[in-house]
């Protein structure tokens, strides 16, 4: 995939290559009504790059993205998210009076916020697979019309 204005690895710019105009069979003398050949490129033979490729290296041989690999990653995400939210808490340990429904209690500010997010996630994830069920449902009914 390109993000930028550069082709894929491997292929040639489009309209790159030997730019030269031979000059026309009109009757002109060579080289009169036709413009000069840009320096160091030859007339008729396509420009090649005898160098070897010494940049990143071909999609072929880079490794593609695996199960694994994207486990991990998530696990290092959410390690160092974990992290930080210790800070947080650690951080916030001013006692602060918490009220819910009639019952009262004093809880440290830090473990009040994050019993908040938790229940914030939950409630969240109970909405979600609420609506994926729903979806469910409706596409196992739609496939059992068809058939």
């Amino acid at each position: 995939m390109s993000t930028g204005n550069h082709p894929p690895a491997g292929q040639q710019e489009p309209g790159a290559g030997d730019y030269y105009e031979a000059p026309s069979s009109a009757g002109t003398p060579s080289g009169a009504g036709s413009p000069a050949p840009a320096a160091g490129v030859s007339q008729g033979v396509p420009a090649t790059d005898a160098t070897p490729a010494t940049g990143p290296r071909a999609a072929a041989d880079q490794p593609g993205v695996t199960r694994a690999g994207v486990v991990w990653a998530a696990v290092v995400a959410a390690l160092v998210l974990l992290i930080l939210l210790i800070i947080f808490i650690l951080q916030n340990q001013d006692q602060v009076a918490v009220r819910y429904f009639g019952l009262e209690g004093f809880v440290p500010l830090g473990m009040a916020l994050f019993i908040a997010s938790v229940t914030g996630g939950v409630l969240v994830a109970v909405a979600g697979g609420a609506r994926i069920l729903q979806l469910r449902r409706n596409a196992h009914a739609r496939a059992k019309q068809r058939r």
